[in-house]
């Protein structure tokens, strides 16, 4: 699942939503590789990471199935994953909300987490 649309459903879902101007895309870039390289760092944070994203993809699977109820239900579970990955995952998350996941930049920093992607294949 991309990453900036996963961080996108968890900022939405735990904090409040309140007007912002578009962040700094080199702030956020930084941002998001020091997130990478605080989870990679630790074994338990690369579990949860990956759990994060096997639930997105998961998630998808729902809403293509049209059942509302498990993505909602998901969608609990990724928050609190989300809350273990840490404060800075959580910050990244709130100023990615408003980033369309398909831009350039969206598409940019989503490879950033390219390296946490290739830790979770088995």
């Amino acid at each position: 699942m991309n990453i900036v649309l996963m961080v996108a459903i968890l900022a939405l879902s735990t904090t409040a939503v309140h007007a912002q101007d578009q962040p700094d895309t080199a702030k956020l870039k930084a941002e998001a590789e020091n997130v990478v390289k605080i989870i990679s760092g630790e074994t338990g944070k690369i579990e949860t990471y990956c759990e994060f994203a096997d639930l997105g993809d998961r998630i998808d699977e729902a809403k293509d199935e049209q059942d509302t109820e498990k993505a909602v239900e998901l969608s609990q579970k990724v928050d609190e994953l989300g809350r273990k990955l840490g404060p800075e995952f959580v910050a990244l998350a709130d100023a990615l909300k408003n980033m369309d996941s398909n831009s350039q930049n969206g598409q940019e920093i989503s490879s950033i987490f390219d390296k946490l992607d290739g830790l979770c294949e088995d």
